[in-house]
């Protein structure tokens, strides 16, 4: 939780802030810490929550825009088919006739 401070540099800290801040203010800078860091970890979560939102949204345009564009080509790879089958039809009628 602490990194590298071990329970020596712990206790200094505190007597430190013990002798500065007294007895009276220190449970009130405590919990005005306490607060600040969970207000960070719920703005951090949020930041973090809207980015892989938009992340995924933006997955999701481009999955819709290639599967857009390979109906597109399949329907026009398609339109030629059709037309060289019509046109052999002409082209049998035209034999038997």
């Amino acid at each position: 939780m602490f990194g590298s401070l071990g329970m020596p540099e712990l206790i200094v800290i505190f007597v430190i802030a013990l002798i500065i801040f007294g007895p009276r203010k220190l449970p009130e800078l405590g919990r005005s810490l306490g607060k600040s860091i969970a207000e960070f970890k719920r703005a951090s979560n949020e930041l973090k929550s809207t980015l892989e939102e938009e992340i995924r949204l933006e997955e999701q345009r481009q999955k819709q825009e290639d599967a857009a564009k390979a109906a597109q080509a399949a329907s026009l790879a398609a339109a030629p088919a059709d037309a060289q089958h019509a046109s052999d039809s002409v082209h049998q009628a035209d034999k038997t006739a």
